[in-house]
């Protein structure tokens, strides 16, 4: 470390640089005397500077560069340089290498007790760069979360012994003894699996690149990158994968589909396994399907109290058919099984076509969609009205000959449940016309149709109030001047992995077909009419769900922003701040 650099606190810094004052450090100094902790954190806490502002005057002030960590690949052999341990307690990373220099990302640079442990530990020139706490420590989750888990030392047997697995799959294709429980790769597969299920995730991504492996995860509906590791790793890894899910080895050209199932804390959980050949290899997405992240209960789906009792209405009627509709991930066929669930009792028949069969609920007949071998849609249901249904459950209608079938089994005294893919509510009963289906059958089965998206709910961990970024937002509180409405974002903390996010609810948009719709849809009236018919009525669209549920400290605006269609969040202002006001009783 070169000896001219000035040894400096950090205080001094930022009050040459006239960002605080000599008080404001002497009330932080006394804060950090008290409660402890860094003196910068203390700072940012206080009000007194931003973090990025921290660290551009730090950077300034040292004649540093700053780094965007967000924007750099890191190479997964360098950060093996420095232990994950180090790595954590300093809040550093390394980024660089270049002959007998290493480049650290530092939110301190004037932290000289890590520097001369690192630099004594490495045995390398330490160079310093400036980044965020927050982007250190997502990298550092990052590029050493999955290399912690298991040790460096197992991750190095699994880069070496890489290639000799792959050269042995080639030798053996059809033999899978070779792999044993006891082998590194295993090790890693069952981590990354584990992984994502305490952190609840719905998807696990497995992306080759030219120069490194990818593990991503959907957490709460969003993707999020969890490790990095060396493209060595990725033949052995999808193999591994490959072999669990009783899919063949040899055959890398083509996209494959399996399944397998593995015990987890006393409790099974099943995977859906696809296959992609890309330009690097091939990438495997895994679909976990965790029973216990699945909500029964129609009282937890986030039902407003007046969506809820109509949709109990509905659903608890002996005939007629109900819609769920949205795009795909939207949790469509979550409510449709806690609809089922309610509904699933002795004295009923209830059977289900599904592609693919998710869940398995006791006593629920399920059929399993098999387009091989000739079983669709349409042919399971013809089966299935001669076994004397009370209740059907249709996975999804794609065509004609499903919609029609289940129009008139829902017209023969069975309630009939299905999915569709639309956008809104209004729009469900002109897609039916556009199959085919005469829109009196339409009007006369369909009793409600409900849309609905999955929107992130805030950490209450982190939660803290927070003015949202809208037009309309002073007219929301000259309306609301008797009750004082706040709207509240999750600041972002190590419980939501710093997302200001845990956990997912619905926003819904309920339209109960009454007797002036049923008009409209007989005479083939757009989806336009039948949605201001609709709000005539009572229904209230999703974007205004989406923020009662933020006026509400549920979510945020921003969220029921980022689902909701365009046309769902232009509605007049005027509308919707006497919606939210009514739903609030103010």
């Amino acid at each position: 470390m070169p000896a001219s650099i000035e040894h400096k606190k950090l205080g001094q810094v930022l009050i040459e640089s006239g960002l605080i004052s000599e008080k404001q450090l002497e009330t932080a100094l006394n804060h950090q005397k008290q409660m402890g902790g860094r003196i910068g954190d203390i700072i940012i806490k206080l009000g007194y500077i931003s973090e990025d502002r921290l660290q551009e005057a730090i950077a300034e002030k040292l004649n540093l560069p700053k780094l965007s960590l967000s924007d750099l690949e890191i190479d997964p052999r360098l950060v093996s340089v420095l232990p994950a341990e180090i790595a954590r307690r300093y809040t550093v990373i390394p980024i660089f290498k270049v002959g007998n220099v290493l480049t650290l990302a530092m939110d301190d640079p004037l932290n000289y007790v890590a520097l001369d442990e690192i630099a004594y530990h490495t045995r390398l020139d330490i160079k310093r760069v400036v980044a965020t706490r927050s982007e250190i420590e997502i990298a550092i989750d990052k590029y050493y979360s999955i290399a912690d888990t298991m040790g460096r030392q197992t991750m190095d047997k699994i880069e070496t012994s890489s290639s000799q697995f792959a050269e042995n799959q080639a030798l053996d294709i059809a033999s899978t003894e070779g792999i044993t429980s006891d082998m590194p790769v295993v090790e890693l597969v069952n981590v990354i699996i584990a992984k994502a299920i305490k952190r609840k995730a719905s998807d696990i991504h497995l992306e080759p690149g030219e120069q490194n492996f990818r593990i991503r995860y959907r957490v709460d509906g969003l993707m999020c990158e969890v490790a990095v590791l060396p493209a060595s790793v990725h033949v052995p890894v999808i193999s591994r994968i490959k072999v669990m899910s009783n899919i063949d080895v040899s055959e890398k050209r083509v996209p494959h589909d399996g399944r397998f199932r593995i015990g987890y804390k006393n409790r099974q959980i099943d995977f859906r396994v696809s296959t992609l050949p890309i330009i690097f290899g091939e990438k495997a997405v895994i679909r976990i399907l965790d029973k216990s992240n699945i909500l029964l209960d129609l009282s937890q789906m986030g039902f407003s109290e007046k969506n809820y009792q109509l949709w109990l209405e509905a659903v608890d009627r002996p005939d007629g058919l109900i819609l769920i509709t949205g795009p795909t991930g939207s949790g469509k066929t979550s409510t449709l099984y806690a609809v089922l669930n309610r509904l699933n009792k002795p004295e009923k028949n209830i059977v289900t076509v599904e592609d693919p069969v998710e869940y398995k609920i006791p006593m629920l007949n399920q059929v399993q969609i098999n387009e091989k071998a000739g079983l669709v849609f349409a042919n399971a249901l013809r089966s299935i009205v001669r076994q004397n249904p009370d209740i059907l459950m249709v996975g999804e209608i794609r065509d004609l000959a499903t919609a029609e079938i289940s129009i008139r089994a829902s017209l023969t005294g069975h309630l009939v449940l299905a999915t569709l893919h639309t956008s809104d509510a209004p729009v469900a009963a002109g897609r039916l016309i556009d199959m085919g289906v005469e829109p009196y059958l339409v009007s006369t089965s369909l009793t409600a149709v409900l849309a609905q998206r999955l929107v992130r709910v805030i950490c209450e961990n982190c939660k803290e109030e927070t003015l949202p970024n809208l037009s309309f937002f002073e007219d929301l509180k000259r309306r609301w001047n008797r009750r004082d409405i706040k709207f509240y974002r999750g600041s972002g903390c190590p419980r939501c992995s710093q997302t200001g996010y845990a956990g997912r609810t619905a926003i819904h948009e309920l339209m109960v077909v009454t007797p002036e719709l049923k008009d409209l849809i007989t005479q083939k009236a757009s989806h336009i009419e039948l949605r201001r018919q609709a709000i005539k009525t009572g229904m209230v669209s999703l974007w205004d769900d989406g923020l009662m549920k933020a006026a509400n400290g549920i979510t945020t605006v921003e969220e029921a922003l980022r689902v909701c269609h365009n046309e769902d969040s232009k509605l007049n202002q005027k509308q919707v701040v006497g919606e939210v006001e009514n739903a609030l009783d103010v």
